[in-house]
């Protein structure tokens, strides 16, 4: 499934969602378009489809279409060479005039100044300073989601640790907390997992530029949004924006939470005599985050939350590894040091050659799949633990 389809099928689902609660009389139709991060007058044409043609009717029509304001290839080549011949140093405004003038041209300018920039004839201002304001809380919950994992001795007599948090942008309720050896995509994953199957998917999620995050060429710069990490595209596959924090500052009220933690939670697991990570999650699970949640937690500026219930969806397909891989002559397929022995299937004599995808779940156990079907499961060390195949 390609990925628009698949973010067409979000859509949808958050539609629906967010249209039975708008007829429930739980939002205004202002607060349901805002939510769905579309116009007033959008969201009334959605309705009047969706009355009409049913879920067909939301079907974007451009899919498969090719844009009629789309440049055409010969014009983006004339645009370059008259730029690097003949205007050389010119303004983007100054070449856009010269270029609607005396070529014909009737594309718009910020177009032409993106088109410039991308081919490096043209470089790109610098950002003004900002002045820097304490961000306001989001007014629902499920609005936004803060993620973040802090390195220290939590446990007494044990190594660091790191401790991966997700909580809330508008009541700092903390939805999820665990110990883990060190942070990475499968904590991820993880945490995710907890989150969206119990409260469901979130607007946005709002987290550091880590590697496992973000792409980002260069060290301190930008995050690359065109190459997705594993996590990129799950929460693209589902809908979830994914917003990059720039300086610690902004994620001061993460920041926050952490301090109390490091303060409060540390001398709870010795209080408790906890020495291992296993019952340390427990403890931070059953005791530790309802006390923390009840104690610190503040009631959002709006009642309800814009949190979509995806029912139906299997979580653990997607918040997942997911490479794809060629299968061996000995229908086999490598993987992280590991050997995973497709068995025999009744859709084919053999998958040599084939392109196949492996998923590798958060908790070290893998599953070969050939387009929508599983060819087998494993477990941690590469073994096969189940086969099932999948229509």
């Amino acid at each position: 499934m390609r990925r628009t389809e698949a973010h067409q099928g979000v859509r949808m689902i958050k539609f629906l969602d967010i249209l039975g609660r708008y007829e429930a009389s739980e939002f205004s139709q202002l607060e349901a378009a805002e939510l769905l991060g579309v116009g007033e007058r959008t969201f009334r044409r959605w309705c009047q489809r969706y009355e009409e043609d049913g879920e067909s009717g939301l079907l974007d029509r451009r899919l498969g279409k090719v844009s009629g304001k789309r440049v055409p290839a010969t014009r983006e080549a004339e645009v370059e060479a008259l730029y690097r011949s003949r205007y050389s140093g010119f303004t983007a405004k100054h070449f856009h005039e010269h270029l609607v003038r005396d070529h014909r041209f009737s594309w718009g300018y910020t177009w032409t100044k993106t088109f410039l920039q991308s081919k490096g004839l043209l470089e790109k201002a610098k950002r003004r300073g900002a002045h820097r304001r304490k961000r306001p809380r989001r007014p629902l919950p499920g609005m936004m989601l803060h993620q973040d994992g802090s390195r220290h001795e939590w446990l007494e007599g044990r190594l660091a640790l790191d401790l991966i948090v997700t909580m809330d942008d508008a009541t700092s309720a903390i939805y999820s907390a665990f110990l883990v050896e060190e942070e990475g995509t499968a904590s991820t994953f993880r945490a995710l997992e907890e989150v969206f199957g119990l409260h469901g998917l979130p607007l946005s999620l709002y987290t550091d530029r880590g590697s496992h995050y973000f792409s980002t060429p260069e060290a301190g710069g930008k995050v690359d949004r065109t190459c997705l990490t594993q996590v990129g595209r799950a929460l693209a596959h589902l809908g979830v924006e994914h917003i990059a924090a720039y300086s610690p500052q902004a994620r001061g009220r993460s920041e926050r939470v952490f301090h109390t933690l490091q303060d409060r939670l540390t001398k709870e697991l010795a209080l408790a005599e906890i020495t291992t990570v296993e019952a340390a999650n427990v403890f931070l699970r059953d005791v530790y985050i309802p006390a923390h949640n009840a104690r610190f937690a503040v009631k959002p500026e709006q009642d309800g939350n814009t949190f979509v219930a995806i029912a139906g969806i299997d979580l653990g397909e997607i918040l997942c590894v997911q490479e794809e891989r060629k299968v061996g002559n000995d229908n086999c397929v490598s993987f992280n040091r590991l050997k995973l022995q497709i068995p025999a299937s009744p859709l084919r004599a053999h998958f040599v050659k084939a392109r196949v995808k492996v998923r590798q779940y958060h908790d070290g156990t893998h599953a070969i799949f050939h387009g929508p079907r599983c060819l087998g499961r494993y477990d941690r060390k590469g073994q096969a633990v189940d086969i099932s195949i999948a229509a």
